[in-house]
């Protein structure tokens, strides 16, 4: 488990959200998505937070669903990736867009 997936900074009521898997383009794993739920919750209950930008690291922003996280065995059925988006995405969407603070992506 790689614990800085998700790096936060909060400066001046901006807290700026970072996707740190540069080497992978930003693309989004079950542990980013459960880490950039947790910065979404600070985002959220923190009244000092006036304004999130959420960005990437490195050259690309997020390349979306990092496909090799999702391998499975030659025995096992392909993995549903409609189930991402309902489990992970949507959600994710609805939050950034209810947040009390302004949200942007850069």
């Amino acid at each position: 488990m790689d614990n800085n997936l998700i790096l936060t900074h909060l400066d001046a009521g901006v807290l700026t959200i970072t996707l740190n898997r540069p080497d992978r383009l930003n693309s989004f794993n079950d542990e980013m998505h459960h880490q950039l739920a947790e910065a979404l919750t600070l985002a959220e209950r923190d009244e000092a937070v006036r304004c999130v930008l959420l960005t990437g690291a490195g050259r690309g922003f997020c390349a979306g669903q990092d496909l090799n996280d999702r391998t499975v065995n030659a025995d096992q059925q392909a993995p549903d990736l409609g189930l991402s988006v309902e489990r992970f995405y949507n959600p994710l969407i609805r939050r950034l867009t209810a947040l009390p603070s302004r949200s942007s992506a850069r």
